[in-house]
């Protein structure tokens, strides 16, 4: 009798759970209750980062805190929490900058230390919220000023570029050349789907065959948060998918990966590792400059998007952002060179 083949989605969510799981064991037992209350509301890649962070701060106090260095980091009582200070938590915040674990620099720019400030306050919010501790200090503790980056993204120029070198192979070294007859239709279908969607890679590599909707030039998607959606594309997008459909269906694939839109050369659902090293080959022939990565693809569309629409609720919509402010945020710079084309359109007098 065959076992029927797991979605993508809920192997990666299982997967996902056990190692929760394992860095659950390395935290305070208390920790146990926050990451319960939080499991129906937050994704099993949210609740991993929540842990990696809290793995990090009670590193801290178990070296730092004369009463945490006494006792292993499972038995810190949940008092500890109610007799820190703010700035407490700022010499932590200090220490994240720069510090060395097991002989190994680590360093957090301010988005990093932002993130672990804000899965701080989540979690003393959480403990005060029901009462089990008095006094909430990360929520004293002002977050760490973002300064914007240039958003990084291929120009038209560069993307009929890209797809060229994919098409053609040409300057790869001898050793990828090897390789390239057998996956070139897949990394152009691929490539292709990223910046004819903006879907983001684990969302691309989660794709399945039946996924696809070839009559209504759609893909099902799964979305972080677990939300499925249609994400539609153009006649380019179908035409490099019809191609690659044609090769995909002559693989066999490696059993428990037979439904997998995109194989790797084992013949198994391709990895999010593998895309971004195939991005990373790629847009070197291209740009010697321009850090491409996957998400930046997915910024090469929306950018594209927003200026053949000015709608910014549009792109956050096929983007897939919950909130409009993160999409206005990334795409701050062209709302400003909107702004001065359109102080250059009205013209008062007749010259």
């Amino acid at each position: 009798m065959a076992i029927k083949e797991k979605a993508y989605h809920e192997s990666q969510n299982i997967k996902n759970e056990l190692h929760l799981r394992e860095l659950m064991s390395h935290l305070p037992r208390f920790c146990k209750q926050f990451f319960i209350g939080m499991e129906h509301t937050t994704a099993s890649r949210t609740r991993i980062a929540y842990a990696y962070d809290l793995g990090c701060f009670f590193d801290y106090l178990h070296k730092e805190n004369p009463i945490c260095s006494k006792m292993e980091i499972q038995d810190i009582p949940i008092t500890i929490l109610d007799q820190l200070k703010p700035m407490d938590i700022e010499e932590y915040l200090y220490h994240l900058k720069l510090y060395e674990k097991d002989g190994v620099a680590h360093a957090n720019d301010e988005r990093a230390l932002k993130r672990k400030l804000s899965s701080l306050r989540t979690f003393y919010n959480y403990y005060f919220k029901n009462e089990l501790i008095n006094n909430n200090p990360a929520v004293k503790v002002d977050m760490p000023k973002i300064h914007d980056k240039a958003i990084v993204r291929l120009d038209t120029d560069e993307v009929a570029q890209l797809l060229d070198k994919v098409e053609s192979g040409e300057s790869l070294s001898n050793r990828q050349q090897m390789y390239h007859e057998r996956t070139k239709t897949r990394d152009l279908a691929l490539l292709t789907l990223l910046l004819g969607t903006g879907i983001r890679v684990s969302e691309c590599v989660g794709l399945d065959i039946d996924d696809v909707d070839f009559k209504n030039c759609g893909i099902k998607v799964h979305r972080k948060g677990g939300a499925e959606v249609m994400v539609y594309f153009g006649d380019e997008v179908l035409e490099a998918l019809l191609d690659y459909m044609e090769e995909r269906k002559t693989t066999s694939a490696v059993e428990g990966h037979g439904n997998a839109l995109f194989l790797s050369l084992q013949n198994r659902r391709i990895t999010v590792r593998a895309v971004e090293n195939l991005v990373k080959k790629y847009s070197k022939l291209v740009t010697s400059v321009k850090k491409i990565t996957p998400h930046k693809l997915r910024s090469t569309y929306g950018t594209t998007l927003y200026q053949e629409t000015g709608d910014i609720y549009l792109v956050a919509d096929v983007l897939g952002h919950k909130d409009v402010n993160t999409t206005r945020k990334h795409y701050a710079a062209l709302e400003e060179d909107r702004r001065r084309r359109a102080g250059r359109i009205v013209k008062l007098r007749d010259v």
